[in-house]
């Protein structure tokens, strides 16, 4: 009776002994670091099938705990770094347009880059709308029409900078609309890519 108590005893220690191995190995392998990890290469690979594949780490990074390795999360986390990139554009050329030394041909030039800008930002909202109905029947209808939002954004953007090209303005004044216009381009870019990466 003896032998059976301490065998039991014996097996029941080297169980707890196990588990807890097991339990601890579970938890390295599911680390905060680990997810993270698993999350920013997912990330990294997806944006190596865009144009700007090193901007596009550097911007979806941070969103990286709501994308996971979801590719749908991560086309919308990129159309809202898009949206975000060009009202900060629009709000630099708003501020542009109220200076007092701003003459009349850069005036004209200044405000149709405004109305560009803001069609930009309706057209990404629009293709926001459009991924958020991926999963009813007429998904290739809405996904069509995502990419066809998102290439209006961005023809709108460079409508913005052609705007400047046949008219006379202050080189400094071109010069800091054209930087800020061209980083919304590229975040539009890479927002496009994933999404024509998505299926």
């Amino acid at each position: 009776m003896e032998v059976f108590t301490c065998t039991k005893l014996f097996s029941n220690q080297v169980f707890n002994v196990l588990s807890i191995f097991l339990l601890i190995s579970l938890a390295q392998c599911a680390s905060p670091s680990k997810v993270q990890e698993t999350y920013t290469n997912f990330i990294t690979k997806s944006c190596n099938n865009t144009m700007y594949p090193a901007l596009c780490v550097q911007t979806l990074t941070p969103y990286a705990p709501s994308v996971g390795t979801r590719p749908l999360k991560l086309c919308n986390a990129a159309l809202k770094a898009a949206i975000l990139s060009a009202r900060h554009a629009s709000a630099t050329v708003s501020k542009i347009a109220k200076r007092n030394r701003i003459a009349r041909y850069e005036a004209k030039a200044i405000k149709d880059c405004i109305g560009d800008m803001k069609d930009t930002v309706y057209e990404l909202k629009l293709t926001l709308n459009a991924m958020g109905h991926l999963n009813e029947p007429d998904k290739d209808f809405q996904w069509a029409n995502a990419k066809t939002w998102a290439s209006a954004a961005i023809t709108d953007a460079d409508s913005c900078i052609d705007g400047f090209s046949g008219r006379k303005v202050n080189p400094v004044v071109k010069k800091k609309i054209g930087s800020r216009i061209t980083e919304v381009q590229k975040r539009i870019s890479i927002a496009l890519s994933l999404i024509n990466h998505l299926y």
